[in-house]
């Protein structure tokens, strides 16, 4: 027992020594790093929060809210969290354990009789743990359709009921991919086990504890909106305001809106084991500690600077070694908005920063400069590094479009496009994603959803029996390949979709439709 405690006596003096001899970034630093950072990546705006042994120690905005309005972020700029909700969902599942109401190993259909997924095996195995942990079998982003982008009728009855369509790749809990549809359903969990929406759960049951009273659920129920960015995106070669796009149905994996000052309190609480206000607990540490715990293994290739060697995701955060400290840390894309939270539990350590732009690319650069600082690790520039990154990642995509409009306009010139349009039209079904209509208006071929209704746009012949949808809507970089399937007699019977760039969005999932003729 001794030697036990000599030797842990030992490894926390080393930890101190080495925090004492780190570099630390200061404030004026790290508000030189967020203008730099503004600058390289054409951000608007970014909010930035370090939290350090329980205490705030940087809470800043920076940049517009919006380039229509040109009002300053500040630290209390409210941003939509997107996919670092989904931890939110965790802990309202785990606090419903503590109640004994139900447990990680509850099976799903125990809770939700009706929910199926495409194997009958894995519907009567599935468990809350599935829910959470991006292993179902499903591809990554399957189904996202349903509810992005959000001018669609999809109800949460639908996404439960045509999860039985969507086809696995890959076995039952043998892979990680990512996926959002499970954490709506987790939502629904919570609503049936606690008898109240997820959305008053989460907000009477962990915000207004955690005094974080500027959050919401999600934009629609925010109180006060008058300190709120818009969301930008490049369109067409420049960055400007975009709609805002998100489904109210996908709450439970996206929706609420933060401040960085606010997701301080989530966070110290977090790196606290659960514990709040000196002595109030919202989960168990054993909660907590499962929360924490790899669940799904998420493989690491090749070398890094932080000599990562394991990385995995738990329940609502991915999880990795970082120069031997345990890293939690989740990031978070909307339409024109990308968040990320990144916790050094051991180094007692925070980092929180939100964007109104969407380009991971920023927040990675800040989040890791700062964290650079406390790992003493130094002369890398994440800048830099980054922005090489997205300029090799952008010049790739514009090779590959570039060449397909090429040969649409080669097409258009020589009037190759005059096809037999007849063959083509008609109303089409896919088993999940509902009806589309290809039709002419004006003269020009159109693809409609019938039941999302921003995906409108003009079919342009390609090559064969292959089209490119231009979709109206050009803010979201989701052009797709429509191939026709013909019959015997040379007439479209269904057709498959790609998205054309390898930057689309994952959620724009045209790769897991498979349409069918309905009627000519």
């Amino acid at each position: 027992m001794k030697k036990h405690f000599y030797f842990t006596s030992f490894l926390v003096l080393c930890l101190h020594s080495f925090l004492l001899n780190a570099q630390v970034i200061t404030s004026p630093e790290i508000d030189a790093l967020v203008e730099k950072t503004l600058k390289t990546f054409d951000v608007p705006g970014i909010a930035v929060a370090v939290v350090k042994d329980g205490k705030m120690i940087h809470a800043k905005g920076y940049g517009l809210r919006s380039l229509n309005t040109k009002e300053r972020v500040t630290e209390n700029t409210l941003f939509g969290i997107a996919s670092n909700s989904k931890a939110f969902t965790s802990a309202a599942l785990g606090m419903l354990m503590d109640e004994k109401k139900l447990t990680w190993d509850t099976k799903v259909t125990d809770i939700i009789p009706e929910f199926k997924m495409y194997n009958p095996y894995v519907t009567e195995e599935f468990t809350i743990r599935d829910l959470l942990t991006h292993r179902s079998g499903l591809g990554l982003g399957a189904g996202d359709l349903m509810f992005w982008p959000d001018q669609n009728n999809f109800t949460l009855k639908d996404i439960i009921h045509n999860l039985r369509y969507l086809k696995p790749v890959s076995g039952f809990r043998t892979k990680y991919d990512y996926d959002n549809l499970l954490y709506i359903v987790a939502g629904e969990v919570v609503t049936r086990v606690s008898g109240m929406p997820w959305e008053d759960f989460i907000e009477s049951r962990i915000l207004k504890p955690l005094g974080m009273n500027a959050t919401a659920a999600s934009y629609k129920r925010l109180k006060d909106k008058s300190n709120v960015i818009d969301p930008h995106a490049p369109v067409e070669g420049a960055v400007k305001v975009i709609r805002r796009d998100w489904s109210e149905v996908a709450n439970a994996a996206g929706g609420i809106y933060s401040n960085v000052t606010d997701m301080s309190k989530w966070v110290v609480m977090q790196m606290e084991n659960g514990k709040f206000d000196n002595d109030k607990q919202l989960f168990s540490r054993g909660v907590h500690a499962e929360m924490w715990t790899p669940q799904t293994i998420i493989p690491v290739r090749g070398t890094n600077s932080y000599n990562t060697h394991f990385s995995g995701y738990g329940l609502g955060w991915f999880l990795s070694d970082v120069k031997g400290f345990k890293q939690a840390t989740h990031t978070g894309g909307l339409a024109g908005i990308v968040t990320q939270v990144t916790l050094l539990p051991e180094l007692k350590l925070g980092i929180i920063v939100f964007t109104n732009q969407q380009s991971g690319a920023a927040f990675t650069a800040v989040t890791n400069t700062i964290k650079d600082s406390y790992l003493g690790i130094k002369g890398m520039d994440r800048v830099k590094e980054n922005h090489d990154r997205v300029l090799a990642n952008e010049a790739e995509a514009k090779k590959i479009t570039a060449e397909i409009w090429s040969v649409i306009e080669g097409q258009q010139k020589n009037n190759g496009a005059k096809m037999a349009a007849d063959l083509f039209l008609g109303t089409y079904q896919d088993p999940w994603f509902g009806e589309a209509v290809i039709s002419t208006k004006n003269g020009k071929l159109w693809f409609d959803s019938k039941r999302s209704f921003q995906l409108t746009g003009e079919l342009l012949p390609y090559k064969g029996n292959t089209f490119i949808v231009k979709w109206t809507e050009r803010s979201m970089d989701a052009d797709a390949y429509v191939m026709f399937e013909l019959d015997n007699e040379g007439k479209a019977s269904g057709f498959k979709m790609k998205a054309i760039s390898p930057l689309t969005d994952f959620s724009f999932d045209f790769h897991d439709l498979d349409f069918k003729v309905k009627s000519k």
